[in-house]
């Protein structure tokens, strides 16, 4: 089985050519590497062309950006990978023999967070413990999917925030998430930039403003204004 890594990305100039470099063992081993660019400001899909196997160019937004590398991969295994994450070393292993062996068609990685501030740590158990007990998995881990049930499943939602819980949610209905202990580090540049308490707890109240039903669009104009 062939594994298309999809990097959505936007403003990533500065890490993007190392993002893409770690990937290059994976390319190496058949992978195919996807860079869907939502329309920067900066040279982003310039300095990544190279190192990957298309720049894509699309409107702005992950849920449109990842549903548009995943229209153009060719890969039978779908991984949808942030620019600031990286795989473990043996991740397309994992994966292909991971949903073999459990016969699952989709899951995640546990994730650690790369950063200064010692709640990082703290912050990643929590995150991987919710995501064991509730079968909901976020982009910072690493989502993967069979192309077959991410179609069955709908695709992202193309909602402004919250697209990696809508599909998690469509997902779970066919089967749970495998969860991959082998983590993917994250940065922790997003809690550290504007504070971890008020990060952690901005996300929270949003998490908890989605299941209740809240609009998606002004969901995500409360994470903007945060500073994102």
């Amino acid at each position: 089985m062939a594994i298309s890594i999809i990097v959505p990305c936007l403003n990533e100039s500065e890490i993007i050519v190392g993002a893409l470099q770690a990937l290059q063992p994976f390319r190496d081993r058949g992978a195919e590497v996807l860079v869907v660019d939502g329309g920067s400001r900066d040279d982003t899909a310039g300095r990544a062309r190279g190192w990957d196997d298309r720049v894509l160019l699309t409107q702005r937004g992950r849920a449109c950006q990842m549903n548009t590398g995943a229209a153009a991969a060719r890969g039978d295994i779908l991984l949808f990978l942030h620019a600031d994450c990286a795989l473990p070393g043996s991740a397309d292993h994992l994966i292909i023999e991971g949903l073999n062996r459990e016969r699952k068609g989709w899951g995640r990685f546990d994730v650690n967070l790369r950063g200064r501030h010692p709640m990082l740590r703290m912050i990643a158990t929590l995150m991987n413990l919710r995501s064991r007990l509730t079968g909901i998995a976020t982009g910072d881990q690493g989502i993967f999917v069979t192309r077959a049930l991410f179609e069955a499943a709908g695709r992202f939602p193309e909602i402004a925030l919250m697209e990696d819980v809508a599909l998690s949610k469509q997902l779970k209905r066919f089967n749970a998430p495998l969860c991959l202990r082998h983590p993917i580090t994250a940065s922790g540049r997003r809690w550290e930039r504007h504070g971890v308490v008020r990060t952690v707890l901005l996300m929270w109240r949003l998490r908890l403003a989605y299941c209740l039903g809240a609009d998606p669009d002004e969901l995500a104009l409360r994470y903007l204004a945060h500073g994102e």
